[in-house]
């Protein structure tokens, strides 16, 4: 797995290439995208819960790992909309 970190830059921050406006409107369609990105984060701990009650505490691997996907996105998104970075997150971006 990769270091959230990993393509936060080191150096101060330069001045973006990219027009306001048109950050402004992916601002918006990104924070959609992150209330909707917590809501499937909260079905995912219930229904992750709920397995670990049915099947002797042994969590699902593969929701496990779409949790993390998921978590790993939502810092991506973190870093764009607080102007950390330029680099905008999927479905912009491939999802690495």
């Amino acid at each position: 797995m990769r270091d959230i970190d990993e393509d936060r830059p080191t150096a101060p921050l330069e001045k973006s290439e990219e027009p306001l406006w048109k950050r402004v409107i992916f601002m918006l369609i990104i924070g959609a995208m992150l209330s909707f990105a917590q809501s499937i984060l909260v079905l995912i701990a219930v229904v992750q819960f709920i397995i670990i009650l049915i099947d002797r505490r042994q969590p699902n691997e593969r929701l496990a790992d779409f949790g993390c996907m998921v978590g790993a996105w939502v810092a991506k998104a973190a870093r764009y909309m607080s102007i950390a970075t330029d680099a905008k997150p999927w479905p912009f971006q491939e999802m690495d």
